[in-house]
């Protein structure tokens, strides 16, 4: 098994791109959804008592969550902590799902930020212009430039992470483009000697 792993920017079309992996009949763990399902569930207990009020009902309100712990890094660590754990036994079951396929992604916004690109055999970057990036993400209507702004500021920049790729996938052109550029990718990347830590 070949492991990719997934990454872009915000509004950069990595969750598309990684759709488009899942319909070339590609494995895809989405660590986003992953957490969201933690939060939801097992991770909800552990996270009220390490933060009290921040979970209603049995799951995490994210918002609470968030203004927590955003300005406190011995918060975030601690939450990191808990959260970290129940993310590599989920990972771990999705691997074992998937066992019999040649390759797999694991879709993770923060991968060389979080060291992830060690536990992989490959990175794609997902990337487009700066000028589109923020037509994407300002057209959600969900954020505003200043919240923009400060998210690119804490992603390592998109220069950077094309350097440190093996495969680079522009989604400045539309779909048709992006699934050429896949099969290319799932093409090269089973010849490839596996190099994960």
């Amino acid at each position: 098994m070949r492991i990719l792993g997934l990454t872009g920017s915000i509004g950069m079309g990595k969750s598309t791109t990684a759709k488009l992996f899942a319909e070339a009949g590609v494995p895809v763990y989405d660590a986003d959804a992953a957490v969201h399902q933690l939060y939801e569930g097992e991770a909800a207990p552990a996270i009220e008592a390490a933060f009290p009020g921040t979970t209603a009902n049995g799951k995490v309100d994210r918002q609470k969550l968030s203004a927590r712990v955003v300005h406190d890094p011995a918060a975030i660590k601690q939450l990191e902590q808990i959260v970290h754990p129940m993310l590599g036994a989920s990972r771990q079951k999705f691997f074992a799902e998937a066992a019999k396929a040649p390759v797999v992604v694991l879709d993770i916004p923060l991968l060389f930020e979080t060291g992830g690109e060690k536990r992989v055999d490959a990175v794609v970057v997902v990337s487009t212009s700066p000028e589109l990036q923020r037509q994407r993400v300002l057209a959600r209507g969900t954020m505003d430039e200043a919240k923009l702004e400060a998210i690119i500021a804490k992603q390592m920049p998109d220069a950077e992470k094309r350097k440190r790729a093996d495969f680079v996938v522009d989604t400045s052109h539309g779909l048709d483009p992006v699934r050429a550029q896949i099969a290319h990718i799932l093409a090269e990347v089973v010849k490839m000697p596996q190099r994960r830590a």
